[in-house]
């Protein structure tokens, strides 16, 4: 377990309890799966009062500190699907800690729903752990594995672990960022709702499946909702996802796919950090292909206060938190291997509408916070008693899957020029700009509320790209909105680089 798991955990609302277990044991016959069976459960509990779940554990479970919780491991032998030789298998997570609500798990095979039952012998404690019934617990969690690196290991490649939270990770990669399947109330003075997986449907693959079919029922006090996730791990590993939501009540401020991550400091933002390292991050920036054609960049940033940016559009092609810096010089941590993390890309498919994304950055002391959040925002609130699907593809990798056909954005680097200016250095990449006559290639920069002075564009020579430095007046400002692209004539030649400067 990880710091990123007890934030997670930490955060977790309780969900209804009351969920129909419908078991060979219980009734007598396995039910039949069908496409819309979860669906129906979705629909079903949210017409009903919400209703706290049930998070009764032995009394040996219910106080367990890190370390004690740190101490019980699955047994990687009794993995589902071990003894059959398929291509995915599946590994569960004990409750206990932050850990208390239980999640039921099922085995969908032949259109069979058979549950998954805890048995206490499929775990290893660790000392100092008392004893307890081996009774049906359920669990908190699982983790899918699978031999994305090499052909003879299962390595693990997502995890579905807290609230509605899931990490994922492709080849060569190690965990980062996380996405969930539900936001509520993100930013909102009343408090953030807090939406949890409550079961999970797997679907057995067959023995050459490419990808692993998972069912979720989410449910909070706003809102019931079902998901298929369909993964293919992979050099980019892809989540293919089919929501169908239920509000109980009018839900105003709705995120959709929302993904969360780390930025602690980097060359944009070291005022206040006497660290070894030069950079500490999930990711570097967020990424936005608009409805109208844009491509912009917002670098990350590590305010001193709460900093909520609005991106409103119709139609997007996509976003997502990115990790671009891939170089371990830029970190220098040889633990966590920053330029190992995933980036997050979204991309939606159908008509989502008028919305916004949405970006907060909440300020942090300590690298252990996730304090990054984007999401899609509908214009319109999700009406209640009624149904509203969405269906979107999440992509984890090393970068957008889309080819750019701009020059992007890869280090934005800040400093100061006296007490009045900073000075602003942007790195950039592209075929466009190679070969090209720097006569021909000029920085456009303006700033809201403050000067700009002492824009100079000019090739890189060591990472074969271009330079685009400005100078902005900062004096006596509380906030500056700063937009800068590179052009050759009247086009742009690269994708439109948006910052917010906070002192």
């Amino acid at each position: 377990m990880n710091r990123r798991q007890l934030l997670h955990a930490s955060a977790a609302v309780s969900a209804v309890a009351i969920l129909p277990r419908a078991t060979a044991a219980e009734t007598g016959s396995a039910p039949s799966f069908s496409p819309s069976y979860v669906r129906e459960l979705a629909r079903a509990l949210a017409a009903k009062p919400f209703a706290p779940a049930d998070e009764k554990l032995p009394d040996a479970l219910k106080n367990l500190d890190y370390d004690q919780y740190r101490s019980i491991r699955f047994a990687p032998e009794k993995a589902l699907w071990r003894d059959e030789k398929l291509p995915y298998e599946v590994q569960f997570f004990h409750r206990g800690f932050f850990y208390k609500n239980r999640v039921e798990i099922f085995q969908v095979a032949n259109k069979n729903v058979m549950p998954v039952s805890y048995r206490r012998d499929d775990f290893s404690f660790g000392e100092g752990l008392g004893q307890w019934p081996d009774v049906d617990i359920g669990f908190a969690g699982f983790r899918i594995h699978a031999p994305i690196n090499k052909p003879d290991y299962y390595d693990e490649v997502c995890v579905f672990l807290g609230a509605s939270y899931f990490r994922a990770v492709a080849k060569g990669q190690t965990y980062g960022l996380s996405a969930r399947g539900l936001a509520i109330d993100t930013g909102e003075s009343k408090g953030e709702e807090f939406p949890v997986f409550k079961a999970f449907w797997l679907e057995k693959p067959a023995p050459n499946a490419s990808s692993l079919v998972v069912h979720a029922l989410l449910d909070s006090k706003s809102a019931a909702a079902s998901y298929r996730f369909t993964i293919r791990p992979g050099q980019t590993t892809v989540f293919d996802v089919e929501m169908a939501l239920y509000p109980r009540v009018d839900v105003e401020h709705a995120g959709l796919a929302p993904m969360t991550s780390m930025f602690f400091f980097g060359p944009n933002d070291r005022k206040d950090f006497d660290d070894f390292r030069p950079a500490v991050h999930d990711s570097d920036g967020l990424a936005i292909f608009n409805g109208r054609g844009e491509q912009l960049w917002r670098p990350l940033n590590n305010p001193r206060d709460l900093q909520v940016s609005t991106f409103a559009d119709r139609n997007p092609s996509g976003f997502g938190l990115m990790q671009r810096e891939r170089n371990f010089a830029a970190y220098q941590d040889l633990e966590s291997t920053f330029e190992k993390r995933p980036s997050l890309w979204f991309e939606p498919i159908g008509d989502w509408g008028d919305g916004a994304v949405k970006l907060f950055e909440i300020p942090t002391k300590e690298e252990v916070h996730d304090n990054i959040a984007a999401l899609w925002q509908p214009k319109q609130p999700l009406a209640a008693k009624s149904e509203h699907i969405f269906t979107y593809r999440l992509h984890w990798g090393p970068d957008a899957p889309k080819p750019e056909a701009l020059a992007r954005f890869t280090r934005t680097g800040i400093g100061s020029r006296g007490d009045d200016s900073k000075l602003f250095v942007l790195e950039l990449i592209g075929d466009q700009l190679k070969g090209v006559d720097p006569k021909t290639i000029k920085g456009v920069v303006t700033a809201e509320k403050a000067e700009i002075s002492n824009i100079v564009t000019q090739p890189n020579p060591i990472t074969g790209g271009w330079r685009l430095s400005f100078q902005c007046a900062v004096k006596g400002q509380t906030a500056i909105e700063l937009r800068a692209f590179l052009a050759q004539g009247e086009a742009p030649v690269s994708e439109v680089w948006i910052y917010r400067w906070t002192p």
